[in-house]
């Protein structure tokens, strides 16, 4: 029985087989995470993402009673989380911004806990500062006003807004000598900023849901 060929093909079938699903699995679990390492590859080069930094997993919101800037531009971009997961986002880039009545919040659930809010606030009085501003959001709402407004421009091509205010070529972008906007509602995963002056800033932690708008 033992030097039956019958049974030791069999038993060579039995590995071939053995191995076909291992190489299978290992293949299922590897294509995906050299897909996403592709990808990152791919944007790191082309310069197409926009925060410096990991992402939260956690986007916040800002309003503001109005937001007066200089230098404006707008292109579509990438964030990346700590787990390396591609995040679309829309960038908004001013040079130099002015906001008025400036509102910063995000909601944490923890188990047993619940909700817990940080909520920030600053410019009631004198208006919040910043240069080089970067937002990296997906939703904008208010009152716009621009001048001289440039729509669907090159996104590598921008010199309106900072000097590192660029997207990927062949993408749509549009960018504007000012812009104000009332009524500011934004949702957003990340704020860069060269300078932020935060005048009359107060910060407060509480439980239960609690946010701009």
């Amino acid at each position: 029985m033992t030097g039956s060929p019958h049974l030791s093909d069999h038993l060579s079938d039995e590995r071939s087989d053995s191995g076909r699903v291992r190489w299978r699995r290992f293949a299922a679990l590897t294509v995906p995470a050299l897909a996403v390492t592709a990808g990152l590859g791919i944007a790191l080069a082309q310069g197409v993402l926009a925060a410096s930094f990991a992402v939260s997993g956690q986007q916040f919101k800002v309003s503001a009673s109005s937001l007066e800037g200089e230098g404006f531009a707008q292109y579509g971009s990438v964030d990346v989380n700590a787990r390396e997961e591609l995040i679309p986002v829309a960038v908004t880039a001013i040079r130099e911004a002015r906001l008025h009545n400036l509102c910063q919040s995000v909601v944490t659930t923890l188990p047993v806990v619940g909700d817990i809010s940080l909520n920030l606030t600053a410019g009631r009085k004198t208006p919040v500062e910043a240069s080089n501003l970067f937002v990296d959001a997906t939703q904008l709402a208010g009152d716009a006003v621009f001048t001289n407004i440039e729509i669907g421009r090159d996104a590598s091509t921008l010199d309106k807004g900072p000097a590192e205010a660029q997207g990927m070529q062949d993408l749509f972008a549009q960018q504007a000598d000012t812009v104000r906007i009332t009524d500011l509602q934004q949702t957003a995963w990340a704020t860069n900023a060269g300078t932020f002056k935060l005048s009359g800033l107060s910060m407060n932690v509480s439980k239960g849901k609690k946010e701009c708008f």
